[in-house]
């Protein structure tokens, strides 16, 4: 029983994972299903939006050169100030006896018509409502009637659906003119258009006329309607122009731009003489014109929110007739706007494809950066694409509900990483903070900025204890995999001078370890000890165990590391390398004498010291060199650990057998750095290894770029053997160098001691022979200057 079970419980352990969703598969599934939903009832909410973005498009797009041969006599503010003119002068301004005050006589409209049809409109259009009788009495009615009569089938009157507002409930209602206008035969057009969700006019005035018809049976009207017959203003507009016009094609409108895109004329030009004589050219502009008339004047308030109206950009408000007129244009060019998926059920479809692959492609990224790229990439994609089908195919493209969506399901899956990473980071950090003195989790902070607080708080707490009873830390300069390396105060000598204190950690429990570790760190001191009586290596001051650690305290040295020096990339005179060279050489020829090999030399590792400008050799790496071979447990270590940086570390060093030559190579490229201002890192290599630098230094002394080259080459047979070789070839550079350099009255007093009898570079372990530029002047010619004095006065 108990092997079967086992048996079940292992078969269903994979089936209850998979039916394991995590939280972020759970918000992408139920997001994208809502959106899906929302697409399929085609939603208000998404309706408003895509019309914003329509909206968007036009601003984006711009105004557009409007047909010139529509044209809207304006009833504006200027027509509507005439009246005071004929108050004050009633006799010159007779003509505008019609318009003294509102509502204007007919006879008004009667010989606007008149004289705009005898100078050859095509059609008149008059967005304007004859609803009741006129207040001016019968004849004003009949001068009206007679004129509209004449030209019925060139003149088209505005009706309107209104809700009549009963008690009862709604009763729809048309606003016709009044019977004698009617019974004249003009054609009759509804003003009425569609409001959509974001409270603009987008459709034309059929579409509204067109779901009136849909849903007839569900309205009451005073009247049936005879739908055949019925038709907007714009249809009613070209039908009297006789002008054909494609039915049923396109249901948004193309707006041309915002207000004043179509020429506007004042309605009062044609009543006066005078400008219709001389403004108006006794009217020939109106010559095969479509001439609407209708309201712009602020006094009644016929505007209307439509493309380029009330946006961002453009902020004036759009008169009905100009909206009018932009439908008309539309229409007679057939470039309607249409929806490219009339569908809803088509575009939930779409919405589902585009979230699931949106949603595929920013799983699979790894980095929250890259899922925002890809979520914005993919948005602006479609976004791009619905303005290019905007401007070009004329068509509508569902935007809103896919962008919403990819941006959703991006942004939920960026947002969800995000957090994930923040949860995985703090428990690493929780983690990090319980074993933050162990030497492999500091190595692990310090390749991290993001947990470089704990080191702080590791500082915090090192700093101001007392290593050895005698040494106070005062900071930490610098961690690794096992060592730390600080500054300390040594509180048993006069004035408590700044020491550096290495220590190496031992994290073994293995006795074998600790024994060799013993071994090493008393030869590697003992080693030290010896290279600190050159005075440009740091003094070893002590050396002490504990339990589990042991200390190097060695003397500080003050002063500019070369690094600095090169730090503003800026290429240095030659003169400058030679007097670099004259220095580091024989400190390399003495450390070489005591069979060492630094093997990492770099600008980091030299510090030009503070008082008498002499290169000190710093970091000769005996801890770093202990903990790599501590690493062998069995302790059978068969070569050199390869220790070096990248870039100033030959081949034979990095594969583990480091030479002599090895670090000549180091200060070669130190050296060529220097002259050429580029990092070795950056500097290019030929198809067998060498440094290709030369071009890089003009002027540059055909035998200190051999010097060079021959330093650095890649294979450390053909470099030369020793320090003092390469200063050897050194001294056969001629004195003169195309760049010269100033010395420090410090530099000429320490070149002087060359030739003293207890000058220490004079005993068997140095490495400048005595009979060698003994005196200070023949070193300042070999530094390119003709004698000391010289060099004293520049």
């Amino acid at each position: 029983m108990l092997n079967s079970a086992t048996t079940t419980q292992s078969k269903t352990h994979p089936v209850k994972r998979w039916f394991r969703p995590s939280w972020q598969h759970l918000f992408t599934g139920g997001f994208l299903a809502f959106a899906v939903l929302l697409a399929a009832v085609d939603s208000p909410l998404l309706q408003r939006w895509e019309r914003q973005i329509q909206t968007f498009f036009f601003d984006f797009r711009g105004p557009q050169t409007a047909p010139d041969d529509i044209i809207i006599l304006a009833i504006d503010d200027e027509s509507w100030s005439q009246s005071e003119h004929y108050r004050g002068e009633p006799e010159k301004y007779e003509a505008l006896a019609p318009i003294e005050q509102w509502p204007w006589k007919r006879e008004a409209y009667a010989i606007v018509v008149d004289r705009l049809m005898q100078a050859g409109a095509k059609a008149v259009s008059i967005d304007l409502f004859f609803s009741t009788d006129s207040t001016y009495g019968p004849e004003d009615d009949q001068a009206l009637a007679a004129i509209l009569e004449r030209y019925s089938e060139h003149v088209v009157l505005a009706t309107k659906y209104e809700d009549g507002g009963l008690r009862q409930g709604s009763l729809l209602k048309p606003t016709l003119p009044i019977w004698q206008l009617q019974d004249t035969g003009i054609h009759l057009g509804n003003v009425n258009m569609p409001v959509e969700f974001n409270g603009r006019i987008h459709r034309h005035g059929h579409i509204y006329l067109q779901d009136l018809e849909r849903s007839d049976a569900d309205l009451e009207f005073e009247s049936s309607p005879d739908w055949e017959n019925i038709h907007s203003f714009a249809e009613a507009t070209l039908q009297a122009a006789q002008i054909p016009y494609a039915e049923n094609v396109g249901t948004d409108i193309h707006f041309w731009g915002p207000t004043q895109t179509f020429q506007h004329i004042p309605f009062w030009y044609v009543l006066d003489p005078d400008p219709w004589y001389n403004h108006l050219n006794s009217g020939s502009v109106f010559k095969d014109k479509i001439v609407l008339i209708g309201a712009t004047t602020s006094e009644l308030q016929d505007f209307h929110d439509a493309p380029f109206s009330r946006t961002q950009i453009h902020q004036e408000a759009m008169a009905g007739v100009e909206i009018q007129a932009n439908a008309i244009a539309t229409l007679r060019a057939d470039n309607a706007l249409r929806p490219l998926i009339p569908s809803s059920t088509t575009r939930a479809v779409l919405v589902l494809l585009m979230g699931v692959g949106s949603s595929l492609i920013v799983s699979l990224c790894k980095r929250a950066l890259h899922r925002l790229g890809w979520t914005m990439g993919i948005s602006l994609g479609w976004l791009t694409a619905s303005y290019i089908c905007f401007i070009s195919l004329s068509g509508l493209l569902p935007t809103a509900s896919v962008t919403t969506v990819v941006v959703v399901i991006g942004s939920g899956h960026t947002f969800t990483g995000l957090i994930k990473e923040q949860i995985r980071k703090q428990r690493l950090r929780n983690t990090l903070a319980k074993f933050v003195t162990s030497p492999i989790v500091q190595e692990i902070i310090n390749q991290e900025e993001d947990f470089q607080d704990l080191l702080q708080a590791r500082q915090a707490q090192v700093v101001g204890s007392l290593l050895g009873g005698r040494y106070e830390v005062e900071k930490i300069l610098g961690t690794g995999g096992f060592s730390e390396t600080y500054t300390a105060k040594d509180t048993q000598r006069p004035g408590q001078p700044i020491c550096v204190v290495k220590q190496l950690k031992i994290v073994s429990d293995d006795p074998k370890s600790y024994e060799l570790a013993h071994r090493l760190f008393a030869a590697e001191a003992d080693t030290l000890e010896r290279l600190g009586h050159h005075p440009q290596i740091p003094r070893l001051l002590a050396h002490f165990e504990t339990s589990s650690s042991f200390y190097l305290v060695e003397e500080m040295v003050q002063g500019e590391t070369i690094k600095d020096e090169l730090g503003s990339r800026k290429s240095q005179p030659q003169a400058w390398v030679m007097n670099f060279l004259l220095d580091i050489l024989p400190i390399v020829e003495f450390v070489h004498s005591q069979g060492v090999i630094h093997r990492d030399i770099k600008p980091s590792n030299i510090i030009r010291r503070q008082g008498d400008g002499r290169l000190v050799l710093i970091d000769f790496g005996s801890v770093k060199q202990i903990s790599n071979r501590l690493q062998d447990t069995e302790a059978q270590v068969t070569s050199t650990i390869g220790i070096g940086t990248k870039g100033y570390m030959p081949s034979e060093q990095s594969a583990g057998l480091p030479r002599f030559s090895s670090d000549l190579y180091a200060i070669g490229v130190t050296a060529i750095q220097a002259l050429t201002g580029i990092s070795p890192y950056k500097t290019a290599y030929d198809d067998h290894g060498e440094l290709i630098w030369q071009y890089r230094v003009s002027n540059l002394n055909p035998a200190l770029a051999n010097i060079l080259n021959k330093m650095v080459r890649y294979d450390f047979s053909k470099r030369y053997e020793s320090a003092s070789a390469v200063l050897t070839a050194l001294k056969e550079i001629p004195i003169t160098l195309p760049d010269s350099m100033v010395v420090s009255q410090q530099a000429i007093k320490a070149l002087d001691q060359s030739s003293d009898e207890e000058d220490p570079w004079d005993e068997p372990t140095g490495c400048l022979p005595t009979d060698w530029m003994t005196t200070s002047t023949e070193k300042m010619n070999y530094l390119g200057k003709p004698n000391a004095e010289e060099a004293q006065e520049a």
